[in-house]
């Protein structure tokens, strides 16, 4: 979500994601997908770079919070990881002398 002002100095946030063009007429119009238009008074450049910037703390938010299963999830033969990377190994070794 970004935050703009409307012409008559109206704070506005937008779903970003649903923005689908920006138009310079003067005025700075933005088009949703949802066919809504705003008129707003930040720049086309201004927008983007708000967009830019939400998206950026989106991912620097996935870095610092990575997932993390719950905390009884325990993965089937989980202590065996290494036996199924062996087998995969030997598996696709198979192939490559089943297809020469």
């Amino acid at each position: 979500m970004i935050h703009l002002t409307r012409l008559n100095r109206v704070p506005l946030v937008v779903n970003s994601d649903l923005i689908e063009h920006i138009e310079v007429t003067p005025d700075t119009v933005i088009a949703l997908t949802t066919g809504q238009k705003f008129l707003v008074l930040e720049t086309a450049d201004e927008v983007v770079d708000r967009v830019v910037q939400f998206r950026r703390s989106l991912l620097d938010g996935m870095a610092v919070y990575p997932f993390k299963p719950p905390v009884n999830h325990v993965p089937e033969e989980s202590a065996d990881l290494d036996s199924h990377l062996v087998l995969a190994n030997s598996r696709r070794r198979d192939r490559r002398t089943a297809d020469e």
